[in-house]
């Protein structure tokens, strides 16, 4: 089972949505986490998810998606579980949130919130990861390879 959750080609397609996503979304987390970027940080997030109706359960784990989700996906381990994360927190954010201002961003300021168009591109990138892995460069690919490459491929060029 293990084996199937890291299974993932030497696709450096992959590698670019992975990396980007991961990048946007580990930004999103430190803000929620840490504060960075102009974020509230991990208390003040946690009390604005509480003020929404969100188990504290859940709002910590919307939290842990997009900051260890994110992290996940910039070194490429557990692809898969990070992508559902993200998409799952997505999901949500379209279904609770956004629905109601429509697809798109709020970009003039005339809308009452953001509409969903990112968060239906951040849905189709993790559901290609899902499908498809981490791709190249990744600790998933590391992993999932035979044994005997990935000794090669640490002693010098793989035949």
């Amino acid at each position: 089972m293990f084996s199937r959750i890291l299974r993932t080609p030497n696709d450096g397609t992959l590698t670019i949505l992975r990396l980007v996503l991961g990048v946007i979304f580990l930004a999103h987390g430190a803000q929620k986490v840490l504060g960075w970027y102009g974020g509230n940080g991990f208390s003040a997030t946690m009390g604005m998810f509480e003020k929404m109706g969100i188990p504290a359960l859940f709002a910590f784990l919307a939290i842990a998606a997009e900051f260890l989700g994110g992290l996940g996906l910039i070194v490429g381990f557990l692809g898969r579980i990070a992508a559902f994360g993200i998409m799952c927190n997505m999901v949500v954010a379209i279904l609770t949130v956004h629905h109601s201002n429509g697809l798109f961003m709020n970009w003039t300021g005339t809308q009452s919130g953001e509409g969903f168009e990112f968060h239906l591109l951040a849905v189709a990138i993790c559901l290609t990861l899902l499908i498809r892995g981490s791709g190249a460069m990744s600790i998933d690919h590391l992993l999932s390879r035979p044994q005997s490459a990935r000794i090669k491929g640490f002693a010098g060029r793989a035949a």
